[in-house]
């Protein structure tokens, strides 16, 4: 029950702290139905579910957070936007940044150096090259959840570590329950959530 408890605080917060733009719950809303299809091709095309979860669901669910989300003082929850990058659980503006710039530096490490120090034979062909790219780019994005979840062991406890893996894990479940109405809300001229004061009014927006 603590662990369920926390799951849904840590889901509360990133609504209510990262999710003010209705432009950013509806990019959510196409990341999550990407990444739901990467799920479902990991298995028997995982170069595909690759590109689609890198190339589409990542970034349109970056730039609703870079672009979008409001960055000046938070009114609906007082506190500033440094505060709330001090006290993010998994990854905060400055950890994305370096996230993807790793990402968009490997093709070109790649291109340079085509066996990668021995992990690979030299790609023949573009396909061969996309095909080490997209393996690549699937241990970075299974590092980075490895490497927070083993990071927050160490800064806050086991616990918020391992329900901070099991949220990213099951983000694109759960922001499809929680944005499929935003992109009818935005069309109204909705442009910020109003937000509420309980995590039932999460469950509800």
């Amino acid at each position: 029950m603590r662990f369920l408890e926390t799951l849904r605080e840590q889901r509360w917060d990133d609504h209510r702290y990262y999710h003010h733009s209705r432009i950013n719950q509806t990019l959510h809303l196409v990341s999550a139905l990407c990444f739901l299809t990467s799920y479902a091709l990991i298995a028997f095309d995982p170069v595909t579910a690759v590109l689609l979860g890198w190339f589409i669901a990542m970034w349109s669910r970056q730039i609703g957070h870079f672009v979008f989300e409001p960055k000046g003082f938070d009114h609906v929850n007082r506190v500033t936007h440094e505060h709330k990058e001090d006290i993010k659980v998994g990854y905060n503006l400055k950890r994305k940044v370096v996230l993807l710039s790793i990402w968009a530096a490997t093709p070109v490490v790649l291109a340079m150096n085509p066996t990668l120090f021995g992990m690979f034979e030299a790609h023949a062909n573009r396909t061969e090259f996309v095909d080490h790219l997209a393996r690549l780019w699937l241990v970075i994005g299974a590092g980075a959840v490895v490497f927070r979840t083993f990071q927050l062991f160490v800064v806050r406890d086991v616990e918020t570590g391992l329900v901070w893996a099991t949220k990213i894990l099951t983000d694109p479940f759960h922001d499809v329950k929680m944005y499929y109405r935003a992109p009818f809300r935005l069309l109204r001229g909705e442009l910020l959530d109003p937000m509420g004061e309980s995590p039932e009014h999460a469950r509800a927006a």
